[in-house]
């Protein structure tokens, strides 16, 4: 299609450019208008026993640790975690992260440590579920080394290292803004182009079969023969 076949094709299918306007000014008012969304997050680390030899335990450390605790992270993260996590009380949107030291030498997994993050709409219940997921995440620590007949004494624990902390969710507008206005218009366009497409290619078959009707010929009319 020429430049000006478009133009004319939008300009008989106003009615949808409109729709979408409509539809775009909704997308425009829910992102300037955005549900509150809080985010809590708490970091908490797998501290082996006090040992004799090493009576700090963030100084011992060591990657087995760290093994264990991504196991107990798949087990959350696993169908059956994610129902244990749903009954307890958590069914917003959370996620578990394994840390490293910070640096990008640092082998992924080597520091047990694990930042937790949850998502609601108050700031009070991303704070609980936060809680709820370290409950959960040290009550399977233990079942663990409970599992293996460990004593208490000489298991491991899982230290809060940051408490959790609810800061409100800001996105970019403007971005947002920008991302609804372009798919709007775009789609406006494409959806009043494929609607004029439509409804021109539906009359020219309405069309055809009248006008070969009408240029159908008529019967020939055969001759009367005269009465002698």
């Amino acid at each position: 299609m020429s430049p000006g076949e478009v133009v004319l094709a939008l300009l008989r299918r106003w009615y949808v450019l409109v729709f979408a306007l409509l539809l775009t000014a909704l997308g425009a008012h829910h992102v300037l208008r955005p549900p509150r969304e809080f985010l809590s997050s708490a970091v908490i680390v797998v501290k082996p026993p006090v040992t004799g030899n090493q009576p700090n335990q963030l100084a011992n450390l060591q990657p087995p640790v760290a093994a264990v605790s991504y196991a107990i992270i798949q087990q959350l993260q696993s169908p059956a975690g994610t129902a244990e996590l749903a009954a307890a009380g958590v069914h917003e949107r959370y996620a578990l992260i394994p840390r490293n030291s910070g640096t990008s030498v640092t082998p992924q997994y080597l520091i047990p440590s694990l930042q937790i993050q949850a998502r609601q709409k108050e700031a009070a219940a991303a704070d609980n579920a936060a809680f709820t997921i370290i409950s959960v995440y040290r009550h399977h620590l233990a079942a663990l080394q409970s599992a293996q007949h460990i004593p208490a004494a000489s298991q491991m624990t899982a230290e809060l290292l940051v408490p959790p902390s609810s800061v409100e969710q800001a996105g970019t507008r403007s971005r947002a803004l920008a991302g609804v206005a372009l798919s709007g218009g775009v789609g406006g366009v494409l959806a009043a182009l494929w609607t004029d497409r439509f409804a021109r290619r539906r009359s020219e078959l309405y069309r055809g079969p009248r006008a070969a009707a009408a240029v159908e010929p008529a019967p020939a009319v055969e001759p009367v023969p005269a009465a002698n």
